[in-house]
């Protein structure tokens, strides 16, 4: 099952808009029409040190030579469902047709996603209304619990 955004289905990144750093997302189950929105990256950055070979490219250069290079990876965005605890739990038990996963907005950088998550988590007032979310918390700061 593939994600859907704007009624057409998302298969590779080469779908996405240009410049997507990640995107919001909904998972919802069907049966009771529970959702849960939340943000994932397309691809992770991480510094990798540079091997001896590669070192040695740098050879009799001017100035300081790098020591480490940045290695990109695609995530897991294909196969991801959700952090959330009791959603994991369900689908475990559930078929997987019992859910659909829907994008709601992309974002280009890391900021805007984070802001977006929160904003669009704040518009459907996924706290204040535990009967139609499984989000339990925004940002590990404000949690359901401080509604009741």
């Amino acid at each position: 099952m593939n994600w859907t955004y704007q009624n057409e289905e998302i298969t590779g990144i080469s779908d996405f808009p240009n410049e997507t750093f990640g995107f919001i997302y909904r998972v919802i189950h069907i049966p009771s029409g529970k959702a849960y929105i939340g943000k994932k990256v397309l691809q992770h950055t991480r510094k990798v040190k540079l091997t001896k070979k590669e070192l040695a490219e740098y050879e009799g250069v001017v100035g300081r030579r790098p020591s480490y290079r940045l290695a990109v990876k695609e995530s897991d965005w294909q196969t991801y469902w959700g952090s959330n605890k009791y959603l994991k739990e369900l689908m475990k038990e559930e078929p997987l047709d019992n859910f659909e996963r829907q994008i709601i907005a992309c974002a280009p950088t890391k900021k805007l996603l984070t802001y977006y998550e929160v904003k669009y988590q704040m518009i459907y007032q996924v706290l204040e209304k535990p009967d139609e979310f499984f989000n339990d918390n925004i940002l590990g700061k404000f949690f359901t619990k401080d509604f009741d």
